[in-house]
Order: C-alpha cells, then structure tokens, then sequence
C-alpha cells in the first residue's frame, strides 16, 4: 500500500484516519495485512514534512521503514517495543499527528 500525500494539501488528512493510540498501531498493522496480503502499513506524520513510515509488527520486535514520496524505503529500523515506544511514529501519536488511509482490498 503507497501513500502519495507528500507535499500536498493539508485538507488531504481528511481522508486519513487518525490513529488514536498505542495498541491501535499494532491493530491497523494487523488489519491490513490480514485484509491486503502486504506486510506492514503505512502512517503518516501530518505536518510540513509529511513523513511516511511502514510499520511491520513481528513477534520479537517492530521493523519501521522511512519512505520517500514514491514509496521507495529510505531507512529500516528493527525495534524492540520499548525502543518504539519512544520513536518519532509514536511520538507523532501522542500529539494526535499520525494518520493512516482506510485498507483497500481489491474485489
């Protein structure tokens, strides 16, 4: 799943969802792999930068991917849960600035 909300409008977080918490990261994670097939999800920090960030949960710890406007992967990190709780996805999260789009699932 690619977003291409960079650099664009701020009106385009109205058709993101707001992630609300923690424990729904790992849920809309979850969700979508489930729904599409693809590992992993991708959020979006609202701001000037609009930062993307695919999150893959494993068992053993949470793989965060920075991506560029065209999806392509500019930096991986392989977190354990304590590390992520105090990584820029999250902190996003606490100031009510991660969104993320409603899963599409092809049929």
């Amino acid at each position: 799943m690619q977003l291409h909300i960079h650099r664009q409008n701020p009106a385009t977080f109205s058709s993101l969802q707001r992630v609300r918490g923690l424990t729904e990261i790992e849920f809309l994670v979850k969700e979508s792999e489930v729904l599409t097939g693809n590992a992993g999800r991708v959020f979006v920090i609202s701001g000037a930068d609009q930062l993307a960030y695919r999150v893959r949960w494993h068992p053993a710890n949470i793989e965060v991917e920075r991506l560029d406007a065209d999806g392509a992967i500019l930096d991986t990190q392989h977190l354990l849960p304590g590390d992520f709780a105090t990584h820029s996805v999250v902190e996003a999260l606490m100031a009510g600035q991660l969104y993320t789009a409603p899963v599409r699932t092809a049929h």
